[in-house]
């Protein structure tokens, strides 16, 4: 059974451009999804990114063109200039850590539904994912204890630290960011999602 290690940041605009198409494709191909949230800023400096606010106006224009492209193209209505961006995107990160780490232990919810609700809040609901209250409505409405948002906050904030490490040691250097465990394969962007599903239809 192939594996995707799948790392993201809950404020990314890819990662909300992306959808749940991860989670249809690992469905088709009988595939297992390990979320791993991250620091993405502290991810740039340490493989030679760039923050968004140090970019290059030029980048920036762009950067705004291709997201107004993608959203029409993917029917997903996306805010540019969102009011709580860019956010601390911890609480919202050791929330989703919190809810893997007990629908592991049997729990009910839909983890990929609640990686989306976070980024959609950010870059579509006007809704700021920092904010405890905002943390807890979307662990509830996506099916899992509110209380995660407090419980949690000692694996959250362990496994965060520890997501950064490895996606460094293993080569990511961005976000969206798949790797099939088994064969190393990268896929950086939620624009490679159609390779990531060819590559697991070869397996």
């Amino acid at each position: 059974m192939p594996h995707i290690d799948y790392f993201f940041s809950t404020i990314s605009p890819w990662v909300y451009l992306a959808g749940q198409r991860l989670e249809e494709i690992a469905a088709r191909h009988g595939a297992t999804i390990t979320y791993r949230p991250l620091d993405i800023l502290a991810l740039f400096a340490r493989t030679g990114g760039t923050a968004p606010a140090d970019r290059h106006p030029a980048r920036m224009a762009y950067r705004a063109q291709e997201l107004r492209r993608w959203s029409q193209h993917l029917n997903l209505p996306i805010t540019l200039r969102p009011a709580f961006w860019p956010t601390n995107a911890a609480p919202s990160c050791y929330a989703i850590i919190a809810a893997q780490a007990a629908k592991a232990r049997g729990a009910e919810g839909n983890l990929g539904a609640l990686v989306q609700g976070f980024a959609r809040a950010c870059w579509a609901e006007e809704r700021n994912i920092a904010e405890d209250e905002v943390v807890r409505d979307l662990l509830a409405g996506h099916g899992f204890d509110p209380g995660l948002a407090d419980s949690g906050l000692f694996i959250g904030a362990e496994t965060y630290g520890r997501n950064l490490e490895e996606a460094v040691e293993r080569g990511v250097f961005g976000a969206p960011f798949y790797i099939v465990a088994d064969s190393d394969e990268r896929f950086w962007g939620q624009d490679r999602l159609e390779f990531l599903d060819a590559h697991l239809g070869r397996l």
